[in-house]
């Protein structure tokens, strides 16, 4: 018996054991390909060189020919890669002429060509003469002095092509491949009838450009449109045909392929809406304070304002602005009764004591200001030097009827004692653009950008503005005007306290972008804050606005005689205008134009504004406008390059936000800043050498920076792109790294000077580095799946915000997301941004990532990584969905006047049949609802915003349902259009080592269109998927499931057939590559691909795998990688304990290990047992022989 209870023992002993042992090998194997992305870790931080990666690399990933100059507007932010627009300029050899001889032998051979020189060469020193002097310079064309070629921009193919002869001539042309031209208003005044407008590659007058196209044929097909106006005296670059609508489509492809037609674009339709008093208040109510409204009714003329609905439309609109003050001041009312606050809101010139300057003399005489707006009346009586007015619209009129121009006229040169301008003596040039129903065209715009050109302005105020920087013809004419010498200052916009909102073309680098504040430099609730956003996902956006200046309660002209107050940045750009008038008359009249030019005066604006103690750098830009700082910088000014900001202290809270939020570490995705360079040495200009980082102190060599720059600098500006990564020897450094950044900037030589301009740039840098934090605080936000609005239509999240209905806010960490961006930190997370596909990040390295409001696809091999990362790697995953119902889409689409076609909308809030495609390996898919409602849960109320809901969930997991009314009728056919249903929008469940959770709605996360936010549920959800803590909110034990929800066949929600995504997709027909924001070991590859499984590695081992593909097995010393050796053995843990306790975890397992726990492990356990009790009883017979032979000796012997 005793043998028996032994034997019993040993068995049971056995069994608990066994499991371990067997599961062992299973670890082993499983674990090798998890463990592969902690080996790509390493190779990354080791820095792997490989051909082709990194900064020196030559391929550019936008498809621009390597060896090759590109004009490069700042829009490229931050990266070589960036979806933007670019212009050809030349081949390298030939833009510089560079000999063998060295630096000294470079000249620079500039030429902007014109339709009026007629020049075949244009000299060096010439090229500043050109520049101020030339009519209709349409880019800068560039001349071999060698060889005599001209190369320029070529058409929309982007392809090198010379020039015929020296007449010919290139805007820059736009190089984004993703660009959309069917982008067009949604209100209309009236219909356009088939309006297209024809660009050519060459400047002539419109009699021989419309015999080239009667050349053609077809005429009975098309008419030409004659556009009456004072342009039509100069040559012109464009045409306006009317095409029949049945052969539009086709001839219009016909046209492109002619050798003189640049490309073909819709007519687009511009609008302005007033902003009203209720809209502020709602602006205001986001951020504080309110407003009354006056509006000013039109006068004169038989049209009056139409009545608009509040809808932002896609396309362009001019920038809205509000009447503040009830009580409009007549001609010669005192307002000293009023006190010494409104006295002062009244003189908005005192508020910078431009009054200074006035007495020095300085009054903004001979400097020629253009007004594009609404006109101004020829006999105002605050106004004394009105030199022209121009009509570009189909009203015959050239006063203002609306008191729009008017007032932004007044701001800049009103000599009234009450409502005084900043430059009385300034030359105002009116160009009425809009009409009395607010209505203007694209053609309209040309033409009379191109008068302005041809009539050399010096100073351009415009206040149209809107999302789409993709338009073409517009942003391109907007580069051509500042490449002539011209300043334009543009308001941001009103789309405030919203962050992403800024409008084009203040967006632009070259151009002067101007925000709001109020009487107490605090940033205007309604002006529209950074980042730009054309440089996502793989890049980082750039500082805007420029400058802020007082843009609420402004006190200026009212239509025929008096004042009025106004506010918005429509106020605030005049504002900057009028000094900026001011300040070029400081300048002596010989010089002025050679010294001043866009770069020059943005530098002496942003080197001498102030900047305000609260906002951050993209709510103020360089600060408010400090009038006689300026006036000091332009009194001495010498031409230099600069570069906003000019100090980069990554630690100064709150302006450096949000990098001050979130220090540097080693191991995470690259901190992206994109820098602008200004260059005041000449509207073209590059980088002689890649920059170099030269830290303060030897710990400085911690930092990497990977530096992405313009390889041309031009108009007047470029980027520069700093990637600042920790390396990993620096994984327990704590503190704060300083140092410069340098380099140096070449242009070509000035009037009268021989050799090249040459300016070293050196910019100072401080960050604060940290040691690296556990895997459990780290999130990753997957930005790359995101698309917005442009180039498609891509709708709003929430359709109850029936006043913006387009997704446009970037739909990034710091632009619409950016309070939960400051949630998460608060709560101790690390979040890092993730702009390359899903292949391209260490998962080993991050507890969960993080997927909200995705419209994107996914390639195959994104969806087979991530399964293998959560299951196998322990990696959590966050997903908040949106609404998504075809039927819904296809009510919202409209037929746009200014395209000829339907405009409807790509996908839903979500694409919820991708979200579908990548969650189905985990047995979870969403419907196509659209559901509203409001719900409780733990206490806390939420309100649920056109979400969608769960239609298939896994058993064990946990779902919370809701009643909620269903605005889509899309279950079973039902045909209401609200609903009331029970449905699942919240679930959570384990996925082999990971962990899960999904929701329907991500509006509650994104700050533009918030009601009330769920960052509390994030953080619960983070707390499981992170942290394996389970909440008893989100997990009570009636809510988990006993059967899956959902049955498998059921049909899950399809894709548009009827809509082209590849158009705005970064995945379909994209090859998959990493970008310069991966990690530095992956970028140009396909990132941590798996091939075949490999053991897991023993622990004491100096050689690690790399699963890089293509690369080489790194060695490692494992002393530097104690973090992840200790990771590792802790996986290793939890998946021997995993294997044990699957049943009781309700994971479920797969046949291979049902077969091996259920049948051959017991097998194993009964063999073992019965071999160990035959021995041991073979053991006892042998000590009971030996007893009994030895008592047989005993009894002998006696």
């Amino acid at each position: 018996m005793r043998v028996l209870r032994w034997g019993i023992a040993l068995l049971l002993l056995l069994q608990c054991h066994q499991p371990s042992i067997s599961g062992g090998v299973v670890v082993m194997d499983s674990l090798g390909s998890a463990s592969s992305s902690n080996h790509n870790k390493l190779a990354c931080n080791l820095s792997v060189d490989v051909e082709g990666v990194g900064c020196s690399s030559t391929s550019t990933g936008n498809g621009f020919p390597s060896g090759q100059f590109w004009v490069s507007g700042s829009m490229q932010a931050g990266n070589s890669g960036a979806t933007g627009i670019s212009a050809h300029v030349a081949n390298k050899g030939k833009f510089w002429n560079v000999e063998p001889g060295g630096a000294e032998d470079r000249v620079a051979s500039l030429c902007l060509e014109t339709g009026f020189a007629s020049r075949q060469f244009c000299s060096a020193e010439s090229v500043e003469e050109e520049v101020a002097e030339t009519r209709h310079a349409s880019s800068c064309i560039v001349t071999d002095l060698t060889s005599g070629e001209f190369s320029g921009a070529d058409s929309a193919q982007g392809g090198h092509k010379e020039m015929e002869g020296a007449k010919r001539e290139f805007s820059a042309e736009q190089r984004c491949s993703k660009t959309q031209q069917e982008v067009g208003p949604v209100r209309a005044s009236g219909k356009v009838a088939d309006e297209y407008i024809v660009r050519f590659r060459e400047y002539q007058h419109a009699d021989l450009h419309r015999q080239a196209l009667e050349e053609v044929g077809q005429i009975e097909k098309w008419q030409w449109v004659e556009r009456n106006n004072p342009a039509s005296a100069f040559p012109t670059d464009f045409a306006l045909l009317r095409i029949e609508r049945s052969i539009s489509a086709l001839f219009v492809i016909e046209l492109k392929k002619l050798s003189f037609v640049k490309d073909v674009s819709p007519q687009m339709r511009f609008t302005r809406a007033l902003m009203t008093a209720s809209e502020e208040e709602s602006s205001a109510g986001r951020s504080g304070g309110g407003s009354d409204s006056d509006l000013e009714p039109p006068q004169g003329d038989d049209e009056s304002v139409t009545d608009h609905s509040q809808v932002k439309p896609p396309g362009r609109l001019q920038t809205s602005m509000s009447f503040e003050d009830g009580s409009p001041c007549p001609a010669n009312a005192s307002l000293v009764n009023h006190g010494r606050t409104l006295l002062q809101r009244s003189q908005i010139t005192s508020m910078f004591e431009a009054e200074k300057l006035w007495a020095k003399g300085f009054t903004g005489a001979k400097v020629k200001m253009a007004v594009f707006d609404t006109g101004v009346r020829a006999d105002h009586p605050h106004f004394r030097n009105i030199k022209e007015r121009t009509n570009w619209t189909n009203e015959d009129t050239l006063n203002d009827n609306l008191g729009h121009g008017t007032f932004v006229a007044g701001v800049i040169s009103s000599q009234n004692s009450q409502c005084l301008g900043f430059a009385p003596d300034v030359e105002i040039y009116a160009f009425r653009v809009f009409t009395d129903a607010q209505v203007s065209y694209t053609s309209w715009f040309l033409d009379a950008f191109n008068y302005a050109i041809a009539t050399k302005m010096n100073v351009l105020n415009l206040s149209i503005g809107g999302p789409d920087y993709l338009d073409s013809p517009f942003v391109e004419k907007v580069w051509e005007m500042t490449a002539n010498n011209i300043i334009m200052v543009s308001a941001i916009g009103n789309d405030g306290p919203l962050y992403g909102t800024l409008n084009n073309p203040a967006d632009q680098s070259d151009v002067i972008g101007v925000g709001g504040i109020d009487y107490s430099n605090h940033i205007a609730s309604f002006s529209s804050r950074g980042m730009s956003t054309w440089e996502l996902p793989h890049g980082y956006g750039r500082v805007k606005p420029d400058i802020v200046a007082y843009g609420r309660e402004v006190i200026g002209s009212k239509m025929s005689t008096g004042c009025k107050s106004l506010s918005g940045t429509s106020v605030a750009s005049p504002v900057v205008a009028g000094a900026v008038c001011l300040l070029a008359s400081v300048v002596p009249e010989k010089e002025r134009w050679q010294l001043l030019n866009p770069a020059s005066m943005k530098q002496a604006l942003l080197e001498g504004a102030l900047r305000l103690p609260g906002p951050n750098m993209f709510e103020q830009g360089a600060g408010r406008l400090n009038l006689l700082k300026s006036f000091e910088i332009l009194a001495t000014y010498k031409p230099r390059v600069s570069i906003m900001p000019n100090v980069l202290d990554l630690t100064d809270c709150p302006y450096s936000w949000p990098f001050c939020r979130q220090p540097l570490y080693a191991g995470a995705m690259p901190m992206i800043f994109n820098a602008t360079i200004i260059n005041g040495m000449g509207v073209v200009g590059y980088i002689e050498a890649p920059p170099a980082w030269v830290p303060s102190e030897d710990m400085g060599n911690l930092l990497h920076i990977q530096f992405t720059y313009s390889d041309v600098i031009w108009p007047w500006t470029g980027f520069l792109g700093l990637h600042l990564r920790i390396k990993s020897e620096g994984s327990s450094f704590y503190g704060t790294i300083e140092g410069n950044i340098v380099f140096r900037v070449l242009s070509p030589p000035a009037k009268g000077e021989n050799n090249p301009r040459s300016w070293e740039c050196v910019l100072p840098l401080k960050v604060a580095v940290i040691p690296t934090p556990g895997r459990e605080k780290r999130v990753l936000w997957d930005q790359f799946h995101s698309v917005r609005y442009p180039p498609g239509y891509i709708p709003r999240d929430s359709l109850d915000v029936h006043n913006d209905i387009l997704d446009w806010h970037g739909d990034h960490l710091h632009t619409n997301f950016h309070g939960m961006f400051d949630s998460l930190r608060d709560a101790g997370y690390f979040v890092e941004t993730l702009g390359s596909p899903l292949t391209c990040f260490d998962a080993a390295q991050y507890g969960t990532l993080l997927m909200v409001d995705l419209e994107d696809e996914y390639y195959d091999e994104e969806i087979e990584k991530l399964k293998e990362d959560v299951e196998t790697g322990g990696l959590g995953l966050i997903v908040f969905a949106d609404w998504y119902h075809v039927d819904t889409m296809v009510k919202m689409k409209f037929f746009d006047d200014n395209t000829r076609s339907w405009w409807t909308p790509a996908t839903g809030g979500a694409n919820i049949p991708a979200l579908n495609d990548l969650l189905a390996p985990f047995g979870i898919a969403f419907r196509d609802t659209i559901l509203n409602g409001v719900y409780s849960i733990g206490g806390e109320r939420a309100h649920y915003a056109s979400g969608t809901d769960i239609q298939r969930f896994p058993a064990g997991g946990f779902v919370h349902r809701f009643l909620f009314q269903d605005h889509s009728g899309g279950r079973s056919g039902i045909t209401s259009s609200r609903t009331s249903v029970e449905s699942p929008i919240l679930g959570a469940v384990e996925a082999g080592l990971g962990r899960i959770a999904v929701y329907g709605d991500s509006n509650c996360l994104d700050s533009s269109h918030i009601m009330s936010n769920c960052y509390w549920l994030l953080k619960k959800l983070l707390d499981f998927t992170s942290h394996n803590i389970r909440d008893p909110v989100i997990f009570p034990a009636t809510n988990e499931l006993g059967t899956a929800l959902g049955m498998p066949d059921s049909p899950l929600p399809m894709r548009r057939d009827d809509v082209n995504f590849s158009s705005y997709s970064l995945v379909l027909g994209q090859p998959l590559r990493c970008g310069t924001d991966a990690p530095l070991g992956v970028q140009g590859t396909r990132g941590y691909i798996q091939e075949q499984r490999e053991p897991f590695p023993n622990v004491g081992s100096k050689i690690k795998k790399s699963k890089l593909e293509g690369f080489q097995s790194v060695p490692v010393d494992n002393e530097k990688d104690d973090w992840n050796l200790y990771d590792l053995e802790h996986r290793a843990n939890k998946v021997r304990s995993h294997l044990v306790l699957g049943w009781w975890n309700h994971d479920e397992l797969d046949l291979t290990t049902l077969t091996a726990i259920q049948w051959l492990v017991p097998a194993i356990l009964c063999t073992t047992g019965f071999v160990l009790i035959i021995s041991l009883w073979r053991v006892r017979q042998r000590k009971r022989r030996r007893a009994r032979k030895g008592s047989s000796c005993s009894l002998s012997n006696l």
